[in-house]
């Protein structure tokens, strides 16, 4: 009897530890698609975002799904709605927006926040960061893993070529008589370029800094309209081919976004044109004197903001959009976006990030931190329309014709309007 009663106490202690151990029953379940193939191994770092968020938050549970580069996200995030077994909230490209909200994809912040506080969050970011997240008056897209273009040149390779390693390049025709003096050569061979500005992967995005430092935008805020055959972004692509084919300060033809860092790495190249997204791992690997500078000027500064924003998918349930936000909310706080930013280099993406204690003192011991924050005075939106997979493949290609010498600059620039016009039309 004794034995009986003994094994019932423990059957229902075991029952009651079972439950009081298991919050997941009760559990709100997120799944995240994150893009980790733009700058340098994420994951870590995400996961201990994400450990810290379910460790204030035990009532949710969040799934982190990574998923390679940012059409990668998008893809596999789209392709699980369709199939039935929905994420709840993504990081993909702030260049999604059209597209997701066409396919009625994702659902805007506006929609989803109840209170004042939450409400000024919205408004807490740089405003040139929003720009590729709002549309029709709404937001859609909350910044996070946020970039700008960003000049790295090696710094001792200046002084050998004889040139103040603290004032590099500020407008184009310094940098083309800067480049000159930094090209090595042996005999016929280049041992050393003096620059480099990738043209695969994404040779719209480098192009919209030099349309923007010609003073031209590439498009318009409603997404319908493309001004690729302006007269001023006839010149920008005119001088991008010019820096190989003419100047000789970078090679002829295109150049690896892939490889690139590697490149100015081992001293292939004085100066390289990339992500900021890149600045952690320069750092850690450059094993020579390096800065980093804004991008030189024309007729103005410019540099597109690039990167991926946090989106909120529609087929979520209200609890479930609500532990979205909560976690959007908690990886944007100025702590954690100042974490980030060091972690990474990514930019902060709040101006009171850099007030915490962590950013602004690694600002004062790594002053390049503070140049793609200061460069966002100058920052444009990125390339966006609707198709915009379809337009901005029109302009990659039409760069790519000029840059090998297919197509003259008014020939591939022209065609790609006319086509672009053919997709956009029905938006007007």
């Amino acid at each position: 009897m004794m034995r009986r009663l003994k094994s019932a106490r423990t059957g229902v202690l075991a029952l009651i530890a079972g439950l009081l151990l298991a919050p997941a029953a009760w559990a709100v379940e997120l799944t995240m698609y994150y893009p980790v193939a733009v700058g340098g191994p994420l994951t870590k770092i995400v996961d201990g975002l994400v450990a810290d968020f379910m460790k204030e938050h035990p009532d949710i549970e969040v799934k982190a799904i990574y998923a390679g580069n940012y059409n990668d996200a998008r893809i596999k995030a789209l392709a699980a709605l369709k199939s039935g077994q929905p994420a709840q909230l993504s990081v993909m490209f702030s260049i999604d927006i059209y597209e997701l909200i066409e396919q009625d994809a994702i659902v805007a912040f506006d929609d989803i926040v109840e209170t004042d506080e939450e409400r000024a969050w919205l408004d807490s970011f740089y405003p040139s960061l929003m720009q590729n997240g709002v549309t029709g008056g709404k937001t859609w897209g909350i910044p996070f893993q946020r970039s700008t273009i960003v000049m790295y040149y090696n710094k001792d390779v200046f002084r050998e070529a004889g040139l103040d390693p603290d004032n590099p390049p500020a407008t184009w025709e310094e940098l083309v008589a800067a480049g000159k003096k930094l090209v090595r050569r042996s005999g016929d061979q280049v041992e050393r370029w003096g620059m480099m500005i990738p043209s695969t992967g994404y040779p719209y995005w480098m192009f919209g800094a030099l349309t923007m430092q010609n003073d031209q935008v590439l498009m318009n805020g409603d997404g319908n309209e493309t001004y690729f055959d302006a007269p001023a972004t006839q010149e920008a692509l005119q001088f991008w081919r010019d820096l190989g084919a003419v100047h000789g300060v970078m090679p002829s033809g295109t150049i690896e976004w892939g490889t690139l860092r590697k490149n100015f790495l081992e001293a292939r190249t004085a100066i390289m044109w990339h992500s900021t997204g890149n600045l952690t791992a320069v750092k850690k690997n450059a094993q020579f004197d390096f800065g980093v500078a804004m991008l030189p000027a024309n007729q103005r500064r410019g540099t597109p903001t690039g990167g991926g924003n946090f989106y909120i998918f529609k087929q979520t349930k209200p609890e479930e959009r609500r532990a979205a936000m909560k976690l959007v909310r908690f990886l944007t706080q100025p702590e954690r976006t100042a974490e980030w930013s060091i972690q990474t280099g990514y930019i902060g993406t709040r101006p009171d990030a850099y007030e915490t204690p962590a950013l602004k003192q690694y600002v004062v011991d790594f002053p390049p931190a503070a140049v793609a924050r200061d460069q966002l005075e100058f920052a444009t939106a990125e390339l966006s329309t609707y198709q915009t997979g379809r337009v901005r493949k029109l302009l990659d290609d039409a760069i790519q014709s000029v840059l090998t010498d297919q197509k003259s600059v008014e020939d591939a620039l022209g065609s790609a309007q006319k086509q672009a016009d053919r997709l956009l039309k029905r938006y007007r």
